[in-house]
């Protein structure tokens, strides 16, 4: 099965994001910032969907 390098690529950027709104996130929150921390983990779950449809939609295609 060949995978598309747009499909790697999308979701190497996703990945990049998760890492980089959990660490805002674990930053903010040392800091005693708890409204960044909840628009940084609302920002991580909005992310991970994505991931899944990009990663479902690059297994399908034939």
């Amino acid at each position: 099965m060949k995978r598309s390098y747009l499909g790697v690529v999308l979701l190497c950027i996703m990945l990049f994001l998760n890492i980089l709104c959990t660490q805002k996130a674990v930053n903010a929150y040392f800091f005693d910032q708890y409204r960044s921390v909840i628009l940084y983990a609302i920002c991580n779950i909005l992310l991970f969907p994505a991931a899944i449809w990009i990663y479902r939609r690059e297994r399908d295609v034939k």
